[in-house]
């Protein structure tokens, strides 16, 4: 789905963005340049950052385990 129309941006950028390191709204904005014109998909962006983010979150503690002795 497109987020950014004036820059042509769609949710799975964004998503690769932020699981390539683009963990904050700036670094999404300085790699893809969403949030640079008008800034109507600012909302929708933030969202779907912190959901990826949150999703990395969720993944990494299930491949955490502890040895039980």
């Amino acid at each position: 789905m497109y987020v950014c129309i004036c820059k042509g941006i769609t949710d799975n950028q964004i998503k690769d963005a932020v699981c390539g390191g683009a963990t904050t709204l700036r670094k999404v904005r300085t790699q893809l340049g969403a949030m640079s014109q008008c800034g109507k998909c600012a909302v929708l962006t933030k969202e779907i950052v912190e959901d990826t983010l949150a999703q990395q979150d969720y993944n990494d503690a299930e491949s955490v385990f502890y040895a039980v002795n």
